[in-house]
């Protein structure tokens, strides 16, 4: 294990968003609509941004369309005056030499972070030394740190414990992890266990406070693309002590993100669409939602937006 030569500034905590991929009608990337988006969440106060990940559609992307979208969003966030904002990228890829090449790709284009997905496709062939050395030669070989991304319902199950997450965190270029898999006991024993500086957040808006309250730094959740100011102000409610009020906002995000849990990464486009004029159509096979689904989007989202708009 090598020490990267520069150490890089801290993630801080708070609200980071996985943001969707945006297509124009040829299918393209929609350049304007990235810059648009990425500056609307910035400006809502979130602590950074994510790109490629599962809201991202990463596996719908080209090495080429990964590096464009990178470089769209620094460059949005830069122009916008949120420079010091960190930018992850998702870099996840069944091959370790796949996976490294995508770190290296990310810096070029400014990202700040790499967030890495455990290779499962062959998973019946790897037990979780080899995963953990995976993950210890890409954090030898990025040039940026790199975080875990533990996500079963996306590696066909695979759900790294806290013992393999704790092990993996023990490399000096190894700066954090997203826990999609919901296990708030994991967060707290990753939290108690990891060394300082060690960011551990979860990976839906439905348990925010939840992880607050066991130590965890923030989150990154996909239905803050919707709504942003709302989840922020839960982490603001919980650092002032105001744990009843962060109770009660808790509870109306949870109930919209369980609308986006059912609908995915299609369900939060149709409703950037329907309820901010952009967002565009998944690429295929994938589609929007149908009727009856935006049906239940636009209720179960109405309690959400009232609060997010009452916060503008």
């Amino acid at each position: 294990m090598t020490t990267p030569p520069v150490q890089p500034r801290p993630l801080p905590d708070g609200v980071y968003v996985p943001t969707v991929a945006f297509f124009k009608a040829n299918d393209d990337i929609d350049l304007e609509a990235t810059q648009r988006h990425a500056i609307n969440l910035a400006e809502a106060g979130v602590a950074g941004l994510v790109v490629h990940g599962s809201n991202g559609e990463a596996v719908h992307l080209s090495r080429e369309e990964r590096t464009l979208i990178i470089r769209t969003t620094r460059a949005a966030l830069d122009q916008s005056d949120h420079h010091l904002m960190p930018l992850i990228a998702g870099c996840g890829a069944q091959s370790t030499r796949e996976a490294i090449q995508l770190c290296r790709d990310a810096a070029n284009a400014g990202a700040n972070f790499a967030i890495v997905l455990p290779p499962a496709y062959y998973g019946g062939l790897l037990n979780t030394a080899k995963i953990v050395q995976h993950f210890y030669d890409i954090a030898d070989a990025s040039p940026i740190p790199i975080m875990i991304y533990n996500y079963p319902g996306a590696c066909s199950g695979l759900d790294l414990s806290s013992d393999a997450i704790l092990e993996i965190a023990k490399h000096s270029n190894v700066h954090g992890v997203k826990l999609t898999c919901g296990n708030t006991g994991k967060l707290a024993r990753i939290v108690d266990g990891a060394k300082p500086g060690f960011f551990v957040a979860g990976g839906s808006a439905d348990f925010i406070l939840q992880g607050l309250v066991v130590g965890g730094h923030g989150t990154i959740a996909g239905t803050a693309n919707l709504i942003p100011r709302a989840c922020v102000r839960i982490c603001e409610l919980f650092h002032s002590g105001d744990l009843k009020e962060a109770r009660r906002l808790q509870a109306i995000v949870a109930k919209a993100d369980w609308v986006a849990i059912q609908t995915g990464f299609a369900g939060v486009k149709a409703a950037l669409q329907h309820l901010k004029g952009y967002g565009g159509e998944p690429r295929k096979p994938c589609t929007l939602p149908n009727d009856e689904q935006m049906e239940m989007i636009t209720k179960g989202f109405d309690e959400a937006m009232v609060l997010e708009q009452s916060l503008v």
